[in-house]
């Protein structure tokens, strides 16, 4: 089934200016940058699928990333966006890239576009990709970028990632890029047989990123990669706390 476009309002954001590295000596800084960014971070952190690490290393993150925090770009870190978000620390996106594993034939889900950057990255690695963010702000932003990246197969839509009652069909791979303080069973109804979800689980200060594999129509596997931190997504339901 075609994934359906949502009608984006235009409206002129500056998050992703135009900004083009056209001097010799820029453009080999960045790429020098890149690489180290794959050696000394994204290696170093047991990501050794090929593809993965060709995208990081070609993939322009630098254009991804807000004017502000532009020299943070192939940093070891979190870089802030608007709205209390972040883009991932590279070696957390070769993970989670690597662990997904889509493949030309295979789509995606991803809830909670943000910068892009992981949206191209799926883009690259899979056959389509769908993506959702609940701030217009982002997906306007993502379609600016994407096109001038000369992306094409990534659609998006506005909508509260945490509620998919509008979606009916399934996809090979999901993605939730901002935590889940409790795990939800939403996400991995929508994978098919063989399928796999990435997400964070957890309140700080310990968060788990897990890999959700759907082995049947009524069973799925789960496997824990690794603990980390990131902003728990929009709307996500909270654990109670009580005070005694």
């Amino acid at each position: 089934m075609p994934f359906q476009l949502a009608k984006h309002r235009q409206s002129a954001y500056a998050l992703w200016p135009d900004v083009h590295f056209n001097s010799p000596k820029n453009l080999m800084d960045t790429r020098f940058a890149r690489n180290q960014m794959v050696t000394q971070q994204v290696r170093a952190w047991e990501v050794i699928d090929a593809r993965v690490l060709e995208i990081l290393e070609t993939l322009p993150r630098d254009q991804f990333v807000p004017r502000p925090y532009r020299q943070l770009a192939f940093a070891d870190t979190q870089i802030p966006l608007s709205h209390g978000q972040v883009m991932m620390a590279p070696k957390v996106e070769g993970r989670m890239l690597q662990a997904l594993d889509p493949q030309p034939d295979q789509s995606v889900l991803e809830i909670g576009c943000g910068s892009s950057f992981i949206s191209a990255c799926l883009a690259k690695m899979a056959g389509e990709v769908l993506s959702v963010d609940i701030y217009p702000e982002f997906t306007v932003g993502a379609a600016k970028i994407l096109k001038g990246l000369g992306i094409r197969n990534v659609q998006l839509e506005t909508r509260d990632g945490t509620q998919l009652d509008w979606l009916s069909q399934r996809f090979d791979a999901i993605v939730v890029t901002g935590s889940l303080p409790v795990y939800q069973e939403i996400y991995a109804q929508h994978l098919n047989i063989g399928g796999r979800l990435f997400v964070i689980v957890g309140e700080a200060p310990v968060m788990e990123a897990l890999l959700v594999t759907r082995v049947a129509e009524d069973a799925w596997s789960r496997q824990s990669l690794f603990e980390t931190g990131l902003p728990a997504l929009v709307n996500a339901v909270r654990p109670r706390h009580f005070i005694f």
